[in-house]
């Protein structure tokens, strides 16, 4: 066996150790793949979870919705958000709340990577935006930014070693990853997303965010706006994922691919920071 078997097995084994989504989120996400969903049928799943019914009340009434009133009700909190916003609520935290149970290695501080995810979800969300993506639609962008290195988290106390090397040689991280370790963190992120069968815009965004134009065609533009906000959280040094010399080879291809200019995205530096803390919500419920 080679070494890039050996290291496949190995980070396959973790992949398989690592705690599967709840019931209640896998029903979740298959209840909101029905054309003809109610809320209330959402309803229903999540009130027999009191953990994820906590959740969903604590973050409609968090300052990421800036509501007036306080939502007391689930239906009513389902209603406002929307059943695709509840849905991807529900993926995240449950997918946070995993990520916590399996990672044990110092590598890279949890913490320091989930700022860097929230960032970019936050970015992704705000490119969103300036494209002119329908609202219903920009929380997508965000989960798919924050879930976007989910690839990482397998990496053993060997990961340090690949994360100093980027660094001394001011290297993008994925180059580093295939030349020490034979994989990189888009493969890894593969076993992760069929292991918990994300759906395909989601999974595009983990497994080709380095390289946008190898996503599925319908996935494209989600691809790349992840990988544009990631780009500018690395660039700006925004939490810390490892990857501190993004490749800058690509930033071209990325504004042609997103429609939009560098002075668009620097511009959008206060807006990050504002809604930055907001979604550190998602880290507390």
């Amino acid at each position: 066996m080679n070494d890039r078997e050996k290291q496949i097995k190995k980070l396959r084994s973790f992949v398989e150790k690592m705690p599967s989504l709840s019931t209640t989120v896998g029903k979740v996400l298959e209840i909101c793949s029905r054309p003809d969903t109610a809320p209330n049928d959402l309803n229903k799943v999540i009130s027999l979870d009191p953990v994820l019914t906590g959740q969903v009340l604590k973050l409609i009434n968090s300052a990421y919705y800036s509501l007036m009133n306080k939502v007391t009700s689930l239906t009513r909190a389902i209603i406002m958000l929307g059943l695709n916003t509840v849905k991807n609520l529900a993926l995240s935290t449950a997918i946070i709340r995993c990520v916590g149970q399996a990672k044990k290695s110092k590598s890279l501080p949890i913490k320091d990577f989930w700022a860097h995810s929230i960032s970019v979800g936050v970015m992704a969300k705000l490119l969103a935006a300036e494209q002119g993506v329908p609202l219903a639609e920009r929380e997508e962008y965000f989960v798919a930014g924050l879930l976007h290195d989910l690839g990482k988290v397998p990496f053993g106390d060997e990961y340090a070693e690949v994360l100093k090397t980027a660094k001394k040689e001011a290297t993008p991280l994925k180059q580093v990853e295939q030349e020490m370790m034979n994989i990189d963190h888009e493969e890894v992120g593969q076993m992760i997303a069929s292991k918990w069968k994300l759906n395909s815009a989601i999974t595009d965004a983990i497994c080709h965010h380095h390289e946008p134009e190898e996503a599925q065609i319908e996935n494209r533009d989600l691809v790349a706006t992840v990988a544009l906000a990631d780009f500018y959280v690395c660039l700006f040094d925004i939490g810390y994922a490892g990857n501190r010399y993004p490749d800058e080879t690509q930033l071209e291809l990325l504004l042609k691919l997103c429609g939009l200019d560098w002075e668009t995205v620097a511009g959008l530096s206060d807006a990050v920071d504002a809604e930055i803390s907001k979604a550190e919500i998602f880290l507390q419920v």
